[in-house]
């Protein structure tokens, strides 16, 4: 059921998150999202000059690499479109969470190492939805096989 009609308005801001799943044929899974933040009138960013209507502030993408129990076995930043130059550079942080697995915890994980100015707030952002995205893709697929071999 879509949202009522709303109140006159004008367009300004529009996030765009887009997250898949994908099992690899080494056994491992790979858990990705895109980002990217767009207005509807230029800015002016100091290392970029003018961003212009329409054109990405914001476009970023993130890999988490797994094992079946959702420990990281790798990360992958890359970054577009950023604000500010040394945004990108924030990207080496997240190599701090191979090894973490996601689970309980996982979001105060996340905060201890690449938390405050180790990392880039939207990449982090964005390991809550990973997660889940995780959860959706691994174990749902996982539970089907398992059925579909008479073993629950």
């Amino acid at each position: 059921m879509p949202l009522n009609a709303p109140a006159p308005r004008d367009h300004i801001h529009t996030r765009d998150i887009q997250c898949e799943g994908f099992r690899r044929e080494d056994g491992l899974w790979d858990i990705e999202a895109h980002i990217t933040d767009v207005k509807s009138y230029g800015i002016e960013s100091d290392w970029r000059g003018t961003v212009a209507p329409g054109e990405p502030i914001h476009d970023m993408w993130v890999r988490l690499t797994l094992d079946n129990d959702l420990c990281i076995q790798a990360v992958e930043t890359a970054f577009d479109a950023t604000p500010y130059e040394l945004c990108p550079s924030a990207g080496k942080s997240f190599q701090d969470l191979v090894g973490v697995q996601i689970g309980a915890g996982w979001i105060r994980q996340v905060k201890a190492r690449v938390g405050g100015t180790k990392g880039c707030t939207h990449v982090r952002e964005l390991m809550g939805v990973l997660a889940t995205v995780a959860f959706q893709t691994i174990f749902s697929l996982r539970e089907k096989e398992l059925m579909a071999a008479g073993d629950r």
